[in-house]
C-alpha cells in the first residue's frame, strides 16, 4: 500500500485514465517523429540530425521544412498536454508529488519543445533540456509505485536517459555514445523516456495491485 502513496476511494478509474493518456502520449510522440522523419527531404540523418531539426534547425540560418515541421511541433505540443493531464489525474488518484511533479514538468517541457521549435534558439534549448531531465527523473521516481519486472526496467530506462544527458555535458565528444552522432546520442536520451512512458501507461491502465485497491 505504501508504494502507491495514501489510498483514496474509487481511485482506480483515475489511475487508468492517467495510464491511457500516458500511453497515447508515448505512442503519439514515437509515431509523430517517425512520420516527420519520413516526410523530411533527403539529407536528414538520425545520426547527424537532431530530433528537433524536424521542427526547425537552429539559428542563425534556420531551415523549416513542411509538412515535417507542423507534424513535429503539433506532436510535441499534443504529447505535452496529454502528459500534463495524466499528471493531474495521477495526483487525484494518489497524492504523490515526488512523482507527479516530474511528470508534469516533463509534459510542460514537451509542450514547449513544440511551441518553441529549434529555430527559436535558446527558448527551445531550455524546454528540450527540461524535457530530457524531467522525463528521466520521472522514470526513475516511478519505480516507487511499481512492482514486478517493470520496476527495474523503469529505473534502467530513466538511468540510461539521465546518464547519457549528464555524461555528454561533462565529457562532450569523449562520451562513447557520441560516436553515434549528436542525433544518435539525443535519441539515446529521448527514446528511453518514450519507451518508459508507454510501459508506465500500460501499467497504470491495469490499475493498482489487488492488495492495494
Amino acid at each position: 500500500m505504501a508504494r502507491w502513496g495514501k489510498p483514496r476511494s474509487r481511485s482506480t478509474p483515475w489511475l487508468r485514465g492517467a495510464g491511457a493518456l500516458s500511453f497515447i502520449a508515448g505512442a503519439a510522440a514515437l509515431l509523430g517523429i517517425i512520420t516527420a522523419e519520413a516526410l523530411y527531404p533527403d539529407g536528414y540523418s538520425t545520426g547527424a540530425s537532431m530530433i528537433s531539426d524536424l521542427g526547425g534547425t537552429e539559428p542563425p540560418n534556420s531551415i523549416v521544412v513542411e509538412p515535417s515541421a507542423t507534424i513535429f511541433d503539433t506532436t510535441m505540443m499534443s504529447t505535452g498536454l496529454l502528459v500534463i493531464v495524466a499528471a493531474v489525474l495521477l495526483y487525484v488518484a494518489r497524492r504523490r508529488l515526488t512523482l507527479v511533479v516530474p511528470i508534469a514538468v516533463f509534459g510542460l517541457g514537451a509542450f514547449g519543445v513544440g511551441a518553441f521549435p529549434g529555430s527559436t534558439g535558446l527558448p527551445h534549448n531550455i524546454f528540450a533540456l527540461t524535457t530530457f531531465f524531467a522525463g528521466g527523473v520521472a522514470a526513475v521516481f516511478s519505480a516507487g509505485i511499481l512492482k514486478g519486472p517493470f520496476r527495474v526496467l523503469a529505473l534502467v530506462l530513466g538511468a540510461v536517459s539521465l546518464v547519457n544527458l549528464i555524461a555528454y555535458f561533462i565529457l562532450q565528444e569523449r562520451w562513447f555514445v557520441a560516436d553515434l552522432g549528436l542525433g544518435g546520442l539525443e535519441r539515446w536520451i529521448a527514446y528511453p523516456i518514450v519507451v518508459w512512458l508507454l510501459g508506465f501507461g500500460g501499467y497504470l491502465m491495469a490499475g493498482p495491485p489487488a492488495d492495494e485497491r
